[in-house]
């Protein structure tokens, strides 16, 4: 038996020296390089591939079947002078007795100087896509589909379809140096880089942590961007579960370029990824992002990848600096009247999506001293169809809106200011000078307002509700507001809330689908307190009451001097419990009385305020003027009305008003207060003309009125003598007859 062994063992030793020597001798005496036209020959019949092979090749055949190439190239034939893959130098080795049992033990693999060159044509056909195809066969001739390789299994296109387990891989490292991806659409002129690629790993096995690193520097033209990036991590893949993780995964790098006005970005992602084929999903767990001070967590899952992909997750954004960030990234914020206003933003939120939209659930947002919570979505990317359910506790939106200073200065026109400072100047308060001349001069911007290009592509529905809301400095109760916008018509659908323990609300539409935008706005205020709408202002109030007030307004154009050219529509007004604050006009008008009446005023004032009677009028706008024919107040002692114009588009008015006189009417009048029985009922005229600003510096006694007044009281005057002459020696026919030569 040891005899028979040993002979065996011999056996073996000499067959593995016949194996070394023919490998031997084929590396030795068979040179590879003298077959480059064959090879070439093969990789156009079986691959469709123009393989250039100007370096010399390289190989070993036992134990190790090795091959290095040098200085090759790859193209279509097609356009065989336009290779799109390159390189310095490849190098490779297969153990050959594990290729037996279908497993491929490799040694280092090293590619060096790679290029590839990709490219998509005006027809959007990419250079690589032949590859890898067999060339067609020429006309006229047959050819036998190729016999599958014992283990394949026929495909019905007459390919071999592999069967039965993969191959195991086996390979110690692969280590690419100096790489270099080009990609190029002629369609849209985008570019896209990836060079100086360096790619480092550990023993690549299934079943095993391989570990992974990449630098590379990427860059496009659209925009023109640069980034320095590095990835690190852990590979792990089972090829037959199409199972394939990558953990402990951390990129990070800095980018520049022409959106970041020359700043420069940093950035770090961290977590563990997964791709599950046989399930169809794929996983981003334990994310970590940031980006200069942004830091965020969360996951990110992807299910039905085969189909249609849906997203799910979670993010939190913990509390930074969006001001800050912003102008980090190259973005200057609008100017608002607030500088610190989002200098305190956090988000929490459940994440949903698909291919095509994406939305933020359960949303919690914080925004500097205010809190919301909601909903926010794209619901479709390509349209940007943004929806917007929020809720939120207090918000004070004139920190965010632009200085009210800043708004006021392009309302007039320097040249229009210069005209009211000199009719100011020129008005005195005695009554005795001529009224002021109207003003001419446009009081408002011609500048653009509304973006008309963005409104006609938004597609928006919004809906917000706050407990507290200050704008323009009122503070608004239980505000709501909804609008709707799509196709270029958006819908103010209700916007109401509670002013000072009053109420308003308002709806409207603006209309961009034509070449002039259209606006129309209607509004309804009920019980608001006229006094606190115009301190809030900052303003003192000569008035105090509770207002209601309606209006229906149409107008056009894309300007405030549009707006106020053509506004249209109507209003009305009713000021309830009004007061006169800070003067008793009834007191003034009684000492005028007595004074005129030679007497003394014997009752004790009751009071420093006037109260309304009723303060109530109209106004019908019509191109920007506002006209006003019923305007009526009324207090003890006093009743006035009204009626004139507006004229909106340069704040003149041109008004005319009837004061009548009635004394002391109460149920125990001051005798000193009473009016002479010839003043009973008369209509005192005054003029108002002039810039709005003056109030009633603008307003004057009308000459023309007081004419007829006092011809009026000269006739009933000499009335009064005539019958105290003729008295019962006519006829009262006759007496009547000559009353009326004197009534006007």
């Amino acid at each position: 038996m040891k005899s028979i062994g040993r002979i065996l063992g011999l056996l073996f030793l000499g067959l593995l020296l016949i194996l070394v020597a023919l490998g031997f001798a084929l590396t030795h005496l068979f040179d590879p390089n003298d077959y480059k036209d064959e090879i070439r020959q093969i990789a156009r019949d079986k691959a469709n591939l123009e393989l250039t092979l100007n370096g010399d090749i390289g190989w070993s055949l036992f134990p190790w079947l090795g091959l290095e190439l040098h200085q090759a190239s790859v193209a279509s034939v097609i356009t065989p002078d336009k290779p799109f893959a390159e390189l310095d130098m490849l190098g490779l080795s297969v153990r050959v007795l594990p290729l037996l049992r279908r497993e491929v033990q490799m040694s280092d693999i090293r590619v060096e100087g790679l290029k590839l060159s990709l490219n998509r044509d005006k027809q959007g056909r990419g250079n690589w896509e032949d590859i890898g195809r067999p060339a067609k066969p020429a006309e006229g001739s047959a050819q036998a589909p190729a016999e599958a390789p014992k283990g394949e299994a026929p495909d019905v296109d007459g390919q071999a379809k592999p069967t039965g387990q993969p191959l195991k891989l086996d390979i110690d490292s692969l280590i690419v140096n100096n790489a270099r991806i080009d990609y190029s659409d002629e369609r849209s002129g985008q570019q896209l880089s990836a060079e100086s690629i360096q790619i480092t790993t550990g023993a690549i096995r299934e079943g095993i942590n391989i570990p992974l690193k990449m630098t590379a520097f990427l860059g496009t033209n659209q925009p023109l961007m640069r980034a320095k990036t590095e990835l690190t991590g852990e590979l792990r893949f089972d090829r037959s579960l199409g199972r394939y993780q990558l953990e402990n995964l951390r990129l990070s790098g800095e980018a520049s370029g022409q959106p970041l006005e020359g700043k420069t970005v940093t950035f770090v992602a961290q977590g563990q990824l997964l791709l599950d084929q046989a399930a169809q999903i794929a996983e981003w767990n334990g994310l970590k992002l940031s980006v200069n001070q942004l830091r965020a967590l969360g996951e990110l899952n992807v299910r039905g990848l085969d189909k249609a992909p849906k997203l799910s997750g979670a993010l939190s954004i913990a509390e930074f600096n969006l001001r800050q960030f912003l102008e980090g990234l190259g973005q200057q914020l609008p100017a608002m009247a607030d500088a610190k206003t989002l200098s305190k933003v956090e988000l929490v939120s459940r994440l949903d999506g698909s291919a095509n939209s994406l939305a933020l659930e359960e949303l919690k947002l914080k925004l500097d001293d205010s809190s919301f919570s909601g909903r926010l979505a794209l619901a479709d990317l390509a349209k940007r169809a943004l929806r917007v359910q929020l809720k939120g506790d207090r918000l004070d939106l004139d920190r965010y809106l632009p200085a009210k200073a800043a708004r006021e200065a392009d309302a007039a026109s320097t040249s229009r200011k210069a005209e009211v400072k000199s009719t100011v100047t020129a008005a005195t308060t005695s009554g005795t000078s001529p009224l002021p001349v109207s003003p001419t001069q446009q009081a408002w911007s011609d500048a653009p307002m509304l973006p008309v290009d963005q409104l006609r592509d938004l597609d928006l529905q919004l809906e917000l509700s706050l407990g507290q809301l200050l704008f323009d400095k009122l503070p608004i109760d239980n505000a709501a507001l909804k609008i709707q916008g799509q196709g270029g018509l958006l819908s103010l659908q209700d916007l109401r809330g509670e002013l000072f323990n009053g109420r308003f609300e308002s709806k409207g539409t603006l209309d961009v689908r034509q070449a002039v935008p259209q606006l129309s706005l209607q509004n309804r205020i009920s019980q608001v307190p006229l006094e606190k709408l115009i301190e809030s202002q900052g303003e003192k109030s000569p008035l105090s009451g509770r207002l209601d007030l309606s209006s229906d307004l149409k107008t056009s154009g894309n300007s405030q001097k549009d707006w106020i050219d053509t506004l249209n529509g109507t209003a009305s007004f009713t000021l309830h419990n009004g007061v006169l604050l800070d003067a008793n006009l009834e007191q003034q008008l009684c000492q005028g009385i007595a004074l005129l009446n030679r007497k003394s005023l014997g009752i004790t004032p009751r009071g420093k305020d006037t109260p309304f009677e009723e303060l109530r009028g109209s106004l019908t706008f019509t191109n920007g003027v506002a006209s006003n024919p019923d305007l009526r107040a009324r207090i003890p002692g006093l009743s006035v009305k009204g009626n004139g114009d507006l004229d909106l588009r340069v704040l003149g008015m041109d008004y005319r008003l009837g004061v009548v006189i009635e004394g002391d009417k109460s149920e125990m009048p001051d005798p000193a207060c009473q009016v002479n029985p010839r003043y009973v009922g008369l209509e005192w005229p005054v003029l108002c003309r002039g810039p709005l600003e003056l109030g009633a510096r603008a307003c004057r006694l009308d000459r023309d009125g007081l004419g007829k007044i006092a011809a009026k009281l000269a006739g009933e005057k000499l009335t009064e003598k005539l019958e105290e002459k003729i008295g019962d020696k006519v006829s009262p026919e006759l007496k009547d007859a000559l009353k009326g030569l004197f009534k006007r």
